[in-house]
């Protein structure tokens, strides 16, 4: 009797821990977000892959996602993943940007902090071969403050300087000690930001380009003084400019 009593309550056992297990399989799965799903052809092989870009929140932040990464299955059952910084948001577009004839994985993260910044990925998986391909760096811009309430921009790529009028700001920066009657008190860069977007953009001819943009800001991230547009060509394995532009922070957005 002992011994029946006693397998009786290693099967309930047995169960139990099943039963929970089972229930935390569950809520771990439950956590993946499927952000976007696609199907397409990125192995060249003519044949539909299934794409999906998923996510894992923080248990108490759920708008921001401690694990992105990219699901793909293909027709032969097999799974393969790459792996994405964490983020606030985060988007994948499939095109063909390195001109192969078969699309590539671009995908873009948005780092969640108040400067807006993405994180860009690129990858691809012809022949089932993944492989990350460069993306464009943003550009190296030398930045600083002028007397006469200015502040100076020069694009190292193309040598274009530009030169921004800031008196409507003359109170706010009197205030913080930055101009003295119209003189700088001490020499100040501004703050080059990297990339707040860039995304694919495709040209009358079919082909993709890259389109990233850029802001530059003075004394503080709310103190926009300029955005800088950038397009950007895949040429011969790298990523050539095509073309910068420079507006004033009173462009509309």
């Amino acid at each position: 009797m002992k011994k029946e009593r006693l397998l009786a309550a290693s099967a309930f056992f047995l169960i139990s821990v099943m039963a929970i297990t089972g229930a935390h399989a569950f809520e771990d799965k439950a956590k993946i977000v499927t952000i976007s799903k696609h199907e397409s052809d990125i192995t060249g092989d003519g044949i539909n892959e299934n794409i999906q870009l998923k996510g894992v929140p923080y248990d108490d932040e759920d708008d921001y996602l401690k694990d992105i990464y990219i699901d793909i299955s293909t027709n032969d059952e097999k799974q393969y993943k790459m792996l994405l910084e964490s983020g606030s948001k985060a988007s994948l577009k499939l095109v063909d940007l390195n001109k192969d004839g078969v699309k590539d994985l671009f995908a873009n993260v948005l780092t969640g902090g108040s400067g807006g910044i993405t994180l860009n990925y690129l990858y691809s998986f012809k022949d089932y071969i993944s492989k990350e391909l460069a993306v464009p760096e943003p550009l190296e811009i030398d930045s600083t403050f002028e007397d006469g309430y200015k502040a100076k921009i020069k694009i190292g790529l193309t040598g274009n300087t530009y030169l921004f009028d800031l008196k409507d700001r003359k109170k706010y920066y009197k205030k913080l000690g930055l101009y003295s009657k119209g003189k700088l008190n001490e020499p100040m860069e501004l703050t080059v930001n990297s990339f707040h977007s860039l995304k694919p953009v495709k040209l009358k001819s079919g082909e993709f380009i890259l389109k990233g943009a850029q802001r530059i800001t003075g004394v503080a991230n709310a103190d926009t003084i300029a955005f800088v547009d950038s397009t950007w060509n895949f040429v011969d394995g790298k990523w050539n400019l095509n073309n910068a532009s420079v507006h004033s922070s009173t462009r509309s957005k």
